[in-house]
């Protein structure tokens, strides 16, 4: 059985006559933490975009275990089994964190609170579960928007987590995050991906957090992959030393 959860093949976008996606091809397997990084304007997030579903590519093709996923709506990648979080965080801030959660699982049973009651005991407790696991059980009934940015984020990552995903694409998930937060923030991450058996996807600009926490680097230039492989080996290129890293 393969270990391929996704595959990109020959991806084409632009944007203007700018390339963002210039002949991507890129492999993740099971249980893989992988980081992207790259210069502002090299693609990444275009990348996640096209992953998703909220960006088709002119050619190329995205495949999710064995079904191609690349012309599926937002909705229908989700439910087979990709979810996200986002830079800046997604959630519905008048209402409570455990309420957020329930939301989402109720989205992902495609039952909506037109049709039967939200505060399901079932719901409620699943919710409770997920919040839990990301050390957030203690914010429950807290209004989301009046979270600290730290704990935003992990309520963010805990609503897409709900969706019981097989791949998590996350897009900086330590940006605007404190300097003394942001690894405890990436231990909990880590911690509730691999309890849950989930394979992640993670933009990011910290070098410490990529050196720290990634299996895998994938860097990107222009729309193209310009190198990957384990971070100390991709650390050491020179192209990325002077493209992304800044140092001549």
């Amino acid at each position: 059985m393969s270990d391929v959860l996704l595959k990109a093949e020959n991806l084409e976008v632009a944007f203007g006559g700018v390339k963002a996606a210039d002949g991507v091809n890129l492999t993740l397997n099971k249980g893989e933490f992988v980081a992207i990084i790259g210069p502002n304007g090299s693609g990444k997030t275009t990348f996640l975009n096209l992953c998703t579903g909220y960006i088709r590519p002119v050619s190329g093709h995205v495949w999710l275990g064995d079904k191609e996923i690349t012309r599926m709506a937002p909705r229908q990648i989700a439910r087979r089994g990709i979810a996200r979080a986002f830079q800046i965080p997604q959630l519905f801030t008048d209402h409570t964190v455990v309420e957020n959660v329930m939301l989402a699982i109720a989205s992902r049973e495609g039952i909506w609170q037109a049709l039967r009651p939200l505060d399901r005991r079932e719901y409620r407790a699943e919710a409770l579960e997920l919040l839990e696991l990301l050390n957030l059980r203690d914010h429950a009934e807290t209004i989301a928007g009046t979270l600290p940015e730290g704990l935003r984020k992990l309520a963010d990552v805990t609503v897409a987590m709900a969706l019981r995903p097989q791949l998590l694409l996350l897009d900086e998930p330590t940006s605007g995050v404190s300097a003394l937060e942001r690894f405890p923030l990436m231990d909990t991450l880590m911690k509730a991906m691999k309890a849950r058996g989930v394979t992640a996807l993670f933009v990011e600009h910290d070098m410490e957090i990529v050196e720290n926490y990634a299996d895998r680097v994938v860097v990107w230039n222009a729309g193209t992959v310009m190198a990957e492989g384990a971070p100390a080996e991709v650390m050491k290129d020179p192209r990325v030393l002077e493209n992304v890293v800044g140092v001549a």
